[in-house]
């Protein structure tokens, strides 16, 4: 289900059933000449929707603009870069109004920068976000010294499941550690990245336009192709459905 399409009634109905809201997080990036900016979201987002016909979730409207960083080019059209500390803090405010309202299962998914689901700038702002809402919902409800009271003497017994509060949110990147062997490899705007647009979007890839492109990590891109995207997608989808429950 696509969370902008529903209506007020079916959203709280998902709330209560405690259906996985997921918040798909991408970049506005360069992407070299052949891929659209869009990349890092639109797989995400691709991939999602192939999940959707098999499983209840609900996608959340995704976040297109992030923390990019200029480690793949310098100041670019197409290329925008959102400091980490204030991306942090966009973020904390959209999770706290979801669990303000009851949301207890909600999954930020991002593709960008997670060779080998790493941490790197983006997802650790995502992991920030998600761990300073959930402390300040948990003392704002049941006050301080909430995890050492009484109440919570099972938290250990509860750790991981939909009872522990450190559960409500939780980062997921898009291609798992193990879906990126299973994939055969992980890149940017190169040969694996291209062809897992290609796998869900392939109207946003021209390789025609490989020829323009002079950078080391886009020349394998013209070994793309439509096919080896489709077996990323199963791979990763083959992850997204033990993570997402």
């Amino acid at each position: 289900m696509q969370m902008l399409e529903m209506f007020y009634d079916e959203i709280q109905d998902a709330v209560d059933r405690r259906v996985p809201f997921i918040i798909p997080i991408g970049t506005m990036e360069y992407h070299a000449h052949h891929a659209s900016c869009g990349t890092d979201t639109l797989v995400v987002t691709g991939c999602l929707r192939e999940l959707e016909k098999e499983k209840e979730i609900v996608v959340c409207p995704p976040i297109w603009y992030g923390v990019a960083s200029y480690a793949v080019c310098d100041a670019k059209p197409s290329h925008f870069h959102v400091d980490e500390d204030v991306y942090a803090e966009y973020l904390y405010c959209i999770l706290k109004s979801m669990l303000d309202a009851g949301h207890k299962n909600i999954y930020l998914i991002p593709h960008h920068q997670t060779e080998g689901a790493g941490l790197m700038p983006m997802t650790i702002a995502c992991h920030k976000a998600a761990k300073k809402v959930t402390m300040e919902y948990m003392e704002r409800k049941f006050g301080k010294g909430w995890w050492g009271s009484d109440d919570y003497a099972s938290y250990y017994e509860n750790l991981g499941g939909g009872e522990d509060p450190f559960s409500y949110i939780k980062v997921v990147p898009l291609i798992s550690a193990e879906a990126q062997i299973a994939c055969g490899g992980f890149d940017h705007a190169g040969k694996w990245e291209t062809s897992l647009l290609m796998g869900t979007d392939p109207q946003y890839v021209d390789l025609s336009r490989c020829k323009d492109n002079t950078e080391w990590f886009s020349q394998s891109a013209i070994e793309s192709s439509e096919d080896l995207g489709k077996h990323m997608v199963a791979c990763t989808l083959e992850g997204l459905r033990k993570v997402i429950v």
